[in-house]
């Protein structure tokens, strides 16, 4: 009797804040791509960021900071990352581009597919965007345009656990979770898709 292959695994979506605010726009953001996930996807919101000591090149070296060994093993276990971050004075705000930094150092992110979510009102939110292409350009990260959005937060069509009731921003983010889920896979299996300039 022949025996079914064992499924393979969810592939993991992480989600990365860039704001240290409590209830931020950016946190109710991703906390909605939580619940609105499909159910042939996991995601993993990372906390840590607050913790993750400033960058120091000398540090970046075994053994690394447990901050930092944590935050790289997040990535390194996830099939792909969704970024929500602010602007701030025209830019990353200071702790996410620390995040970023520690990044740098290692392969973890490189060639992994990556998007975020710009949730500022229409007409801001450019520099963050701007600044978070040239730095993950720099990790070797595969930015997923497709899966890039901008979805402002309503404050009046939120559920009184902190996350967005509208069904059409819901279904965005389960599609965005969805396009990061498929490229992650196809990188898995070897395939990431149209070659890629040296």
């Amino acid at each position: 009797m022949s025996t079914l292959p064992p499924p393979l695994p969810l592939p993991v979506i992480l989600l990365l804040s860039g704001s240290l605010r409590a209830a931020s726009s950016n946190e109710t953001v991703l906390r909605t791509a939580r619940a609105a996930a499909p159910a042939h996807v996991r995601t993993v919101l990372y906390e840590g960021l607050a913790d993750l000591p400033h960058f120091n090149p000398d540090d970046d070296a075994a053994p690394l900071p447990g901050p930092v060994a944590g935050l790289r093993a997040a990535i390194a276990e996830a099939a792909a990352v969704l970024i929500c971050t602010p602007e701030y004075a025209g830019t990353l705000p200071g702790s996410f581009k620390n995040l970023l930094d520690w990044t740098v150092g290692g392969t973890e992110i490189c060639d992994k597919p990556v998007a975020w979510v710009n949730a500022a009102a229409p007409g801001r939110g450019e520099g963050s965007e701007a600044t978070l292409r040239t730095v993950l350009g720099y990790t070797g990260a595969d930015i997923r345009d497709e899966a890039c959005a901008r979805i402002p937060v309503d404050r009046n069509k939120l559920a009184a656990d902190g996350t967005i009731t509208d069904e059409s921003v819901r279904t965005r983010l389960a599609g965005i979770l969805t396009l990061l889920a498929d490229a992650g896979q196809a990188v898995s299996l070897g395939s990431s898709g149209p070659d890629r300039a040296e």
